[in-house]
């Protein structure tokens, strides 16, 4: 009889779990995976997919907004919530069934319940049964983070926001990170009424400043409302059902709903850690190595659990590094270097690389060269909204250090420039590739 009932036994069926799990099987190893809830973990059920589909559907309302500068007439405009969540839900039910198929596919045991740690080598079913694995992998992800208030139990996470049964006219959304910029841009699109609570003067921390300031003043001129140096002190349910917020004013503001996006935390709690030794962090998150290997030898942790770059594509990467490393006689590690990353705010900012101020900071001389420019999409728009690009140079080599931009289609753009910076290319290399026009791509290859 084999020594353990798997070669791998995964905790979490979420993109890095799922990678790990079907690359593991395919190098041979007899696999297993456990998921409390549903298969596709935080991006395809909760996250990114999904939200992403509510920016395409929130998005079309600005161009309705003038398409009679298209030269199309429309009659009788309206929009339905339900319709939009309904078809946005629909479509993360068919993601859960193909990532359903996949580990079937590759032959791995799906367990649709809890499992936790139960020892180096073992885990505990919520049913009650324990399976043994040679390996155990952690990819549980992440959970929304939510403050303590008095009435925060009626506020609501990104986790619930995707079921409402009704979209709020008036919404409150408390946070400055990238979460916060999507949902309120989101239903300000629609036409909800939006307010923004900050507890700094600053947004998007991890952006470049400049960037960041051109969204904060195009997301004002759509009439979002910012309160900065502001926090929700406490959050009341009225008879009628709406909500009073307290900020510390004089006034209450009266909403129909709270969303708190402050940031999100590895979902290590009540995991069985402790039976197996294995050491948090800090903020709770599970520290490993540079091959994603725990204090526990046979026990390994990828994605969000690990709190290091909380990004689907990474967490992707790590779970096969993980199983070409453990299962592939192919040890390899994940350069975290010149990861690309995007706010789906409306327009959409992206960047990669070092920001103006972090490459000063590290490099001391650098060129700053930029392009301050109005799409020629927004032409059509009544919104005079202008794109910005920049690109950071150190000044001795001439070599990229980051681009960052804000504009229509941003993120897309920024993906192939990203294979530039990460290749090393200097400046000059921009400036002899020729121009694609007329497209907002080109003014990469001619920023000054």
């Amino acid at each position: 009889m084999a020594e353990f009932n798997y070669d791998l036994f995964v905790i979490g069926a979420g993109s890095g779990g799922v990678r790990a799990a079907r690359i593991s099987a395919s190098h041979g190893a007899k696999v297993a995976i456990a998921e409390e809830h549903r298969v596709g973990g935080t991006c395809v059920i909760r996250g990114c997919v999904p939200k992403k589909m509510l920016v395409y559907g929130s998005m079309f309302a600005e161009e309705l907004g003038h398409a009679e500068n298209y030269g199309w007439t429309l009659a009788d405009k309206s929009f339905d919530w339900p319709t939009l969540r309904d078809f946005v839900n629909g479509d993360v039910d068919r993601l859960e069934g193909l990532y359903g198929k996949t580990l079937e596919s590759h032959e791995v045991d799906l367990y649709a319940e809890r499992a936790t740690i139960a020892g180096p080598n073992s885990v505990r079913l919520a049913s009650g049964r324990e399976i043994t694995a040679k390996y155990i992998l952690i990819a549980v992800g992440s959970w929304p983070a939510m403050p303590d208030f008095p009435g925060v139990e009626h506020c609501i996470s990104s986790n619930e926001v995707f079921h409402l049964e009704e979209q709020p006219q008036c919404l409150m959304v408390m946070g400055g990170g990238y979460i916060a910029m999507e949902f309120a841009g989101i239903f300000n699109a629609l036409g909800s009424e939006v307010t923004v609570v900050n507890r700094s003067d600053r947004i998007l921390r991890s952006y470049d400043e400049q960037i960041v300031e051109r969204m904060l003043h195009i997301a004002m001129g759509r009439g979002i409302d910012f309160k900065m140096h502001s926090q929700i002190q406490s959050v009341e349910k009225t008879e009628d059902g709406c909500l009073l917020v307290d900020l510390g004013g004089a006034n209450k503001q009266r909403v129909d709903q709270v969303l708190i996006a402050t940031g999100r935390t590895p979902k290590t709690a009540g995991l069985g850690l402790e039976n197996a030794g294995v050491e948090l962090g800090e903020k709770g998150e599970i520290k490993v190595d540079e091959f994603n290997r725990t204090s526990c030898s046979s026990i390994y942790a990828v994605g969000d659990v690990t709190d290091r770059v909380q990004l689907t594509p990474v967490a992707i990467r790590e779970g096969h590094a993980f199983a070409d490393t453990v299962f592939g006689e192919n040890p390899r590690t994940i350069d975290y270097d010149h990861i690309p990353s995007a706010v789906f705010s409306q327009p959409p900012l992206a960047g990669v690389g070092l920001t103006e101020k972090q490459a000063r900071q590290q490099y001391g001389n650098v060129k700053v060269y930029s392009s301050d420019f109005r799409p020629m999409k927004n032409i059509f728009s009544p919104h005079a909204e202008r794109g910005l690009y920049k690109m950071i140079v150190d000044e001795a080599s001439e070599k990229v250090l980051g681009i960052h931009m804000i504009g229509p289609e941003s993120p897309e753009i920024l993906q192939v420039a990203a294979v530039a910076l990460k290749a090393g290319l200097t400046k000059q290399a921009f400036d002899d590739t020729v121009a694609l026009h007329p497209s907002m791509a080109e003014e990469l290859v001619l920023l000054k």
